[in-house]
């Protein structure tokens, strides 16, 4: 079979979340025709199964404006911007909307198993430009198919590939002979089932971003609730306490956003929840009883614990783009030129720099990641952050290079300063303070019932 010319095809999106669907909005508006596939049964897959969980960002920070714009016939109209949706909300009141005028643009239950270039592996430099994108799907009922495209926008986001309990990066030790006791999710305690799963029990939480003090806030909740006294979290930090740990507070431009660690702060002051510094989890075991017992790289044994919420980030999925020359940073898996400006080991200060399709780009022309993809292994990623990426990427593969290299977008600022603290070295100082000044240090009563060695 001869690959078609490459101007007749349509440009595949591969994933239906909030970018992705953006992304086929904003082609739409260039004139270009998209194909989105989504592994997914429904648009939005990965956000329903976070529907309880209620954003930072309001309503007028998570609509794109392309995707408004196509809307606007349907008769839609945008929630509150001042209000705060929770992923279901979202899901519901903007992505199924979206996703139904897109229509059969929009290919459900399609997993992407491969993307190359026709008749060219990585190896090959040959006329590669010159040839269409191929992309190899696989349909639930065990079809596979193979699509051409002219380029390819990777919104798969980074959902399904957790990072694990181990503090170097690697599963703990029996870290998978624990997975019924372990999510990597944050629960919904609203449901009855998982209700009662955490309530009168002791819940270790791995992790220090805003899924890590959403989990404790919520602990912390039903501890003080009538049905759920005994409940206490153990909030295991892989480094110590300093004032960046809550995240900006009230100095955050996003005041949801602040809120989260303020209420995680409340939960270790008030008791809901004892700290644990330091301390990078080797393994996790099973104790006489069957509860689990955390094991750190230096030795200490923690208290038992009846469940673990590791909630330690996310990490992307590159699998199926082996066959593409990428181009990503050996840290973060983003890409190279994107990493600078989003990198925890230098900074969390302010506003990351709007970004388009020259640092999105790739040796691999016509191949960009975008949205959470984007990001690799880096977090705290906005909606509106991936908004522009879209928008610039769409205008780049129109060939409208000045409305791609236009920088559309002010992102709001953390509150959070210096490094963020991906190991135990202090933060760096400002001598003039302000900004980058080093945090003062919290007294809020910090705990790590532990036993040295390994007894």
């Amino acid at each position: 079979m001869n690959a078609p010319a490459t101007t007749e095809l349509p440009v595949v999106v591969i994933g239906a979340g909030p970018a992705g669907l953006a992304a086929a909005a904003h082609l739409v508006d260039q004139g270009i025709e998209p194909l989105v596939l989504e592994a997914g049964p429904t648009a939005g897959t990965a956000v329903r199964e976070w529907a309880h969980v209620r954003l930072f960002s309001t309503w007028g920070e998570v609509v794109d404006p392309a995707a408004e714009k196509l809307l606007a016939p349907t008769g839609w109209t945008r929630p509150d911007p001042a209000t705060y949706p929770s992923g279901g909300d979202w899901a519901d009141l903007y992505l199924q909307p979206l996703a139904d005028v897109l229509g059969d643009r929009i290919r459900l239950g399609a997993t992407v198993t491969g993307v190359s270039r026709s008749g060219r592996d990585r190896l090959v430099d040959a006329d590669r430009e010159q040839q269409p994108f191929i992309v190899h799907i696989a349909h639930g009922d065990g079809q596979e198919e193979r699509l051409f495209a002219h380029a390819v926008i990777d919104a798969s986001g980074t959902w399904a590939t957790p990072g694990p309990a181990g503090g170097s990066g690697l599963a703990a030790l029996g870290e998978k002979a624990a997975a019924d006791r372990i999510t990597y999710r944050v629960p919904d305690l609203k449901d009855p089932a998982v209700r009662a799963r955490y309530a009168g029990k002791r819940t270790a939480v791995i992790g220090s971003g805003a899924s890590a003090f959403t989990a404790l806030a919520s602990l912390a909740a039903l501890a003080k609730s009538d049905d759920g006294a005994g409940t206490k979290g153990v909030w295991i930090l892989r480094r110590g306490i300093s004032g960046s740990t809550f995240g900006g507070g009230e100095a955050d431009q996003l005041p949801a956003r602040g809120a989260l660690g303020l209420a995680a702060k409340a939960a270790v002051e008030e008791g809901q929840a004892d700290a644990v510094t330091g301390f990078r989890t080797e393994a996790i075991e099973h104790d006489a009883g069957g509860r689990l017992v955390l094991v750190g790289e230096d030795g200490r044994r923690l208290d038992a614990v009846d469940e673990v919420i590791v909630l330690t980030g996310f990490r992307p999925d590159l699998s199926f783009l082996d066959e593409l020359r990428l181009g990503l940073d050996e840290r973060l898996q983003a890409p190279v030129d994107l990493a600078p400006l989003i990198d925890p080991n230098q900074h969390s200060c302010g506003t990351v720099y709007p970004h388009g399709h020259r640092e999105l780009s790739h040796p691999e022309q016509g191949v960009y990641l975008v949205g959470m993809k984007s990001y690799g292994r880096a977090p705290t990623f906005l909606a509106m952050t991936g908004y522009e990426q879209v928008r610039s990427v769409a205008a780049a593969i129109a060939g409208d290079l000045e409305s791609a290299d236009r920088l559309e977008l002010t992102l709001p600022e953390t509150g959070v300063c210096g490094g963020a603290g991906l190991f135990d070295e202090p933060e760096p100082t400002q001598a003039d303070g302000g900004c980058c000044a080093t945090p003062a240090t919290l007294q809020i009563g910090v705990g790590a019932p532990a036993t040295p060695g390994g007894c």
